[in-house]
């Protein structure tokens, strides 16, 4: 079976051989094994990579390891949500506000020094956010972009008491010189250096100093018909409403499992892409699952209560499904 393998891929694979470092090797091999297409032609250069990544880790010293630790940040919960902005923005408070996570918070710039992640609960589904060390008019380390590719979305977060609008601009700068897109994809001819879209929501961070909210509508009004945008103060207001523009960012849905002639438990969904089926949710509890399935029985979304569907039977948030091997 061939590879057929994604124009991402071959922009990665370019990276690598331009790369000089064992750490900057890594962050490519890395990001050539995200961006690869999941078959049975890849399964030997999968493994090819994992064994080249595996050496190239045994070969570092103590102080690179640390380094790498901070680069790569394995996924957990519903969705990873990536943090940028500019320094002193607060992106530390807001995670610190929504999360268990002990990020260092101060009143000066470029405290963030390495990737932190934190779990942020929503209802019955735990988030995970990293904070990130600042963006701005300065290039970011060179491995930070490779944790926003990985990210299932970002949160861009500027300061309403500067200006927000040249805030936010020198962020889309810095992300479009990674080939790094927000909002809507819009289809390349560069088939050479392919853009990595992401699910975005701008957050105007310290809405307690701007006065009347003047930068703020300024703000909404350049970037909402693209994206959507919030104003907050980390300090405590408007932390819900953001708990809710997160999740619904992700455009996910939470479906729920029961076993026949029991009660479906409410507090441990399965998460899906909105627009998944059945069948997707059958892999997702187990990989055999949608072979082994019979049929299956559906509260929610079904016209009646328990009724049987087929396969391609499209989901949505706060079904209760049924499934008979």
């Amino acid at each position: 079976m061939p590879a057929n393998l994604t124009p991402e891929y071959i922009a990665a694979e370019k990276n690598f051989r331009m790369a000089k470092t064992t750490l900057e090797k890594i962050a490519c091999l890395e990001e050539m094994l995200s961006v690869m297409p999941k078959h049975k032609g890849t399964d030997h250069l999968r493994a090819d990579l994992r064994t080249k990544i595996a050496k190239l880790t045994q070969s570092l010293d103590k102080k690179s390891a640390t380094q790498r630790a901070s680069m790569m940040i394995e996924k957990s919960g519903a969705g990873q949500v990536a943090i940028i902005g500019p320094p002193n923005t607060g992106k530390s408070q807001i995670v610190d506000s929504l999360t268990k996570a002990t990020p260092t918070v101060a009143a000066y710039p470029f405290t963030t020094q390495a990737a932190t992640p934190g779990m942020m609960a929503f209802e019955n589904i735990q988030i995970q956010l990293i904070d990130m060390p600042p963006w701005g008019e300065q290039a970011p380390e060179w491995w930070l972009p490779n944790i926003v590719r990985r990210a299932d979305a970002l949160l861009l977060v500027v300061d309403l008491s500067q200006d927000p609008i040249a805030q936010t601009e020198a962020l889309v700068t810095r992300l479009n010189e990674k080939r790094i897109g927000i909002g809507k994809r819009v289809e390349s001819t560069e088939e050479d250096a392919p853009v990595n879209f992401k699910k975005a929501l701008i957050v105007g961070n310290k809405s307690d100093l701007d006065e009347g909210g003047a930068n703020y509508r300024a703000l909404e009004s350049r970037y909402g018909g693209q994206l959507p945008v919030i104003s907050l103060s980390a300090i405590g207001q408007g932390l819900d409403e953001l708990r809710l523009k997160i999740f619904q960012m992700l455009d996910i849905i939470r479906v729920y499992t029961k076993t026949p002639g029991g009660k479906p438990d409410m507090t441990d969904p399965i998460t899906l892409d909105n627009g998944s089926t059945l069948e997707d949710a059958a892999i997702s509890v187990h990989k055999d699952f949608g072979k082994k399935m019979k049929y299956a029985r559906i509260w929610g979304s079904g016209k009646f209560d328990g009724v049987m569907v087929k396969r391609d039977h499209v989901l949505q948030d706060g079904d209760i499904i049924e499934l008979h091997a």
